[in-house]
């Protein structure tokens, strides 16, 4: 699973993608209505749905926007640090940066530990060697 920024970032792509789709359905399903006394416009490149079907798609549309607007929201309030102070934010680094010293060092016990435990397997195959 994706961090919390990396599925905000795909969500707000989802969003800009849901935008595109629902304004170009719009312009290209619309009917066109007469204004004054003009008469009613046409286009080539545009096939009307019909008025139900339209409304039902827009609702549609409407309501896929509101709920990946409100999946955004969520992944934003749940992201870390939007509930803590700044004060505690720089508290809970230097706790993780103490944190980090302490495992750099037993990091570096361990690589001492594997040099010596290399060393005596060298000289155990070097005597093996001899023997033979």
């Amino acid at each position: 699973m994706a961090d919390r920024l990396t599925q905000l970032q795909d969500c707000l792509d989802q969003l800009a993608t849901q935008f595109y789709a629902s304004v170009r359905y719009i312009n290209s399903r619309h009917d066109f209505s007469p204004v004054g006394n003009e008469p009613k416009a046409s286009a080539e490149d545009i096939t009307p749905d019909e008025p139900q079907a339209f409304a039902a798609a827009q609702r549609e549309l409407a309501r896929d926007l509101v709920l990946k607007e409100q999946q955004i929201e969520y992944l934003i309030s749940v992201l870390p640090g939007i509930s803590t102070s700044e004060k505690e934010q720089e508290a809970r680094l230097k706790v993780l940066e103490k944190e980090l010293k302490e495992a750099e060092i037993e990091r570096k016990k361990a690589v001492e530990e594997k040099e010596k435990v290399l060393e005596r397997l060298d000289a155990v195959i070097m005597a093996v060697k001899r023997v033979q």
